[in-house]
């Protein structure tokens, strides 16, 4: 990944390892931060980059585009680091800022593909993911057929509200649990379920018919 490069304010601290930075858990590190260990940041955003980067390209389906926004998120995370509440985690906090320039990206557009989704399991289980990836124990005819349903489920995703389709994401690609996704986008937990029913029923109505 590119380097964060962000203009330090903190006074120089004694030198501490990557080594030694990459044991310690998010609250550290945002804490090491703050008492001006510089390093510790370069530590937060290797961590969180790759993740980052494929919520928001599974929310806007544009990986240049995606790659902005983590970065901007990197940024924003930055300069509000010293508001950042310890009593909460550190990984819903920039879910957070994540969503939100995501959910923004797509205000700003009258059309936004989205991930390709390889395979569709037809009962949506609430313990489980109901999209199940691409797996190289599949043969070449599995995967064809997997594929050919692409352009339906771009379809479904991308008919999907947005604050469904983020919900969507959340939950069936990044695992998130209920309760996570309540704190990243502010809404009860009622509703988050409600959200994410809805968004499968659609999702399976438009794609049932191809998995008969």
């Amino acid at each position: 990944m590119a380097k964060i490069r962000l203009r330090q304010t903190q006074a120089p601290v004694e030198r501490v390892s990557r080594s030694d930075l990459k044991e310690l858990d998010d609250a550290a590190l945002v804490a090491a931060y703050l008492a001006g260990t510089r390093l510790a940041f370069q530590e937060l955003a290797e961590r969180y980059h790759t993740r980052l980067l494929n919520f928001i390209y599974r929310t806007i389906g544009d990986r240049d585009r995606a790659e902005d926004l983590v970065q901007e998120t990197f940024v924003r995370v930055y300069r509000h680091l010293h508001r950042f509440d310890p009593t909460k985690k550190f990984s819903t906090w920039i879910y957070t800022i994540a969503s939100n320039l995501a959910k923004n990206e797509l205000r700003n557009r009258s059309r936004n593909p989205m991930v390709l989704f390889q395979a569709i399991k037809k009962n949506w289980d609430a313990d489980h993911r109901p999209l199940q990836w691409e797996d190289s124990t599949y043969s070449p005819d599995d995967l064809f057929r997997k594929r050919q349903l692409r352009e339906q489920v771009e379809k479904a995703v991308t008919e999907l509200p947005e604050h469904h389709r983020v919900v969507f994401v959340l939950r069936e690609m990044d695992g998130k649990t209920y309760e996570e996704i309540s704190d990243i986008t502010g809404v009860t937990l009622g509703t988050v379920k409600s959200r994410l029913n809805r968004a499968r029923n659609r999702f399976a109505l438009i794609i049932g018919p191809m998995l008969e």
